[in-house]
């Protein structure tokens, strides 16, 4: 045995070979049950969703939203204090023409966590035509920037007074 095996004050093994294996046995055995485990679940998931009405390699829509999106229908979701419920989006004139355009590709999320002018919303689609494959929009683009401008805008500030702007600090001596 080496003695960086060993315990320094008691010169004993500082762990027991047979104790090892059996560990490394006993590690080795439960990542192998887990595969196992994992390939079963996902067998039992495709087999408890797979109804055989799709012919294998088609690309299938599972949510009707989605489905909604692809075939262009009317709305006819829940609005609470005039916002779809499922996207946050305020419903309005051109509230459906944001909705299948915009979340067609990415969240909701994605509009209502930003605030800009007509303008930097013209500037944001165009960067998404240029770098994210965003398609032409056509004439449906003014109906998408009023709608976007018209509720989704920089806001006013909020507070008693308007911050402060232009200030000469000045440095106060005893």
């Amino acid at each position: 045995m080496k003695e960086k095996d060993k315990n320094p004050k008691t010169n004993k093994p500082l762990s027991n070979p047979n104790t090892q294996q059996l560990f490394k046995g006993l590690l080795v055995g439960v990542a192998g049950l887990v595969a196992v485990l994992m390939i079963l679940l996902a067998a039992v998931m495709f087999f408890a969703f797979y109804d055989g009405s799709v012919e294998p390699g088609t690309a299938v829509a599972s949510d009707s939203s989605i489905e909604s999106k692809l075939n262009n229908e009317p709305f006819n979701g829940e609005v609470v204090d005039g916002k779809d419920v499922a996207t946050g989006l305020v419903v309005g004139d051109g509230f459906e023409l944001v909705r299948t355009t915009c979340t067609g590709c990415h969240s909701s999320a994605i509009i209502l966590q930003n605030r800009f002018t007509r303008e930097g919303w013209k500037a944001k689609i165009v960067w998404m035509q240029e770098t994210q494959g965003l398609w032409d929009l056509g004439e449906n683009e003014p109906a998408i920037l009023d709608y976007l401008a018209t509720h989704y805008s920089p806001e006013p500030p909020k507070g008693r007074r308007v911050p402060l702007r232009d200030i000469q600090w000045y440095e106060l001596k005893n």
